[in-house]
This record gives structure tokens, C-alpha cells and sequence, in this order.
């Protein structure tokens, strides 16, 4: 375990956190905010499979998406809505996307006491990143656009436009923690975050859909020089997305260990 550490480390310092969705930054700041709506009994029995922090497992998925071992969730980060935003399956279906990731990773937590403790860490880090990952704007395949086109923002280039929206979260919060951002974009109500937490998989899917295509309004397809307030044209939008991400993720976690 020092050893998978030590390599996670050293590739997050190279980099590999800014080619995915929401990169280091955004997902920690997702783990952050259900950190603050999780019960004690299920940190205690999260505890007793992953001892140290799991916003350490932030990227985790990201990071070893190309081990031999889990070679099969390497399409797993993204899915495709149709014209009506509703999740559609049939173009990822032979390789998997993020909302059947969500649902293998539910199943097996539903019945992790059934599981072996390797098991269990790994659906843990599956469902942490894939809640993350889905709430993504570049992470929800809209009709029409795609999300590679090299790009410039202010003079910052981009290989692929997707890469824009794993910059977006820390130009948004330039010096702040993962933890401050969370405090500050946590400020829904009870009854709010109840109704937000309320639908299944393909219910999120339609909303998260619907909510990020405004991301190609900004920027049609293939524009090379983006829009210059793109970043804070964001801002509603990105917190919005990684504030119901985390109460998500708490809903999914006291699910499953708050029993």
C-alpha cells in the first residue's frame, strides 16, 4: 500500500490530475462536501476498510484506469444523454460508462459485508470518483458536440476542450483548500438537499445533462478561441455540479454504511 502511495503521488505531481474530470482539485472538493453530510456510524464503518482519508482516493480511479487489472473501467469516466437529456446506454454499452459504473458500485456496497475487504475499497473508490466524474459537464456527452478540439482560454492552450472544465474548479478558487471550497459552497437547506439526493441513477443523469449543455453555448463546437469569461461564466454551474455531487455521494454512502 506505501508502494500504490508513492506511485499515486508521484503521477498526480506529473500531472495525470489534469486530464480528467474535474482534475485533483474538483474531486477533492466533491469528497469534501459529503464529508460534511455523512453519519459518524458511517465514517466509523468506512473506517474499518480504508483507514486513512478518502479524499486521498480522490483520483484513484483516474490514476490506475490503465492497470491490467481494471483495464475494463477505462471508458467508465464519461456517458452519453440523448436529445431529450435522458440517459442513453446504447452508445457506450460494449465498454461501460459512468452511470453503470455508479450502479455496479451500488450493488456490490448494498451487500458490501458479503464482499472481501479488497472488495470493498475498491467499490468505495469506484463510487467516490464515478459521482464525481458524472456531475463533469465534459463527463456528460451531449448530442452533436464533442468535448476534444484543441482550445485556447486567455492564452492558456488546451489539448481537448474537455480538459477546460478539469482547469475550471481551481481558477475558480485560486488559493482556497478542497475543505474552504466545500464550506462555501455547501449552503443548501435540509429539505433542498433531500430533493436534490431524491431519483435514482438515470434521474441525476437527466438533470446533469440538461444543466451542462449550456457549456456549448458559450463555446460552440470547435471554437479554437474561447469565450474569455468562460471561467466565470462557469461559476453557478461548477459549484452547482460539485456541490450536488457531494451531497449525492453522502446519500450513497450512509446507503450503504449507516446501518
Amino acid at each position: 500500500m506505501k508502494r500504490l502511495t508513492l506511485i499515486l503521488t508521484a503521477l498526480l505531481l506529473l500531472g495525470i490530475g489534469e486530464s480528467f474530470a474535474w482534475a485533483t482539485f474538483g474531486h477533492e472538493i466533491v469528497i469534501e462536501v459529503a464529508k460534511r453530510h455523512i453519519s459518524e456510524r458511517t465514517k466509523q464503518n468506512i473506517a474499518k476498510y480504508i483507514s486513512y482519508d478518502i479524499t486521498k482516493d480522490a483520483v484513484w480511479m483516474d490514476a490506475h484506469r490503465d492497470d491490467k487489472e481494471i483495464a475494463y473501467t477505462t471508458a467508465w469516466h464519461v456517458y452519453n444523454v440523448d436529445e431529450r437529456y435522458e440517459y442513453d446506454m446504447n452508445p457506450r454499452l460494449r465498454k461501460g460508462d459512468a452511470i453503470l459504473a455508479m450502479k455496479v458500485s451500488d450493488h456490490n456496497l448494498l451487500r458490501y459485508e458479503q464482499l472481501t475487504d479488497s472488495a470493498v475499497v475498491m467499490n468505495i473508490r469506484m463510487v467516490i470518483h464515478f459521482a464525481g466524474d458524472i456531475h463533469c459537464p465534459t463527463h456528460s456527452y451531449v448530442p452533436g458536440p464533442r468535448c476534444f478540439w484543441p482550445c485556447e482560454l486567455n492564452g492558456k492552450k488546451f489539448k481537448a476542450f474537455h480538459s477546460v472544465y478539469d482547469y475550471i474548479p481551481k481558477a475558480l478558487h485560486p488559493n482556497k483548500s478542497c475543505v474552504e471550497v466545500a464550506a462555501e459552497i455547501d449552503n443548501a437547506k435540509k429539505g433542498e438537499i433531500k430533493r436534490i439526493q431524491r431519483g435514482d441513477f438515470h434521474d441525476w443523469a437527466h438533470e446533469i445533462g440538461r444543466l451542462n449543455a449550456v457549456i456549448y453555448k458559450w463555446n460552440p463546437h470547435n471554437t479554437k478561441v474561447l469565450n474569455p469569461n468562460t471561467v466565470e461564466l462557469s461559476r453557478e454551474l461548477v459549484d452547482l455540479q460539485m456541490r450536488n455531487a457531494g451531497y449525492r455521494l453522502a446519500y450513497l454512502l450512509n446507503k450503504y454504511f449507516d446501518k
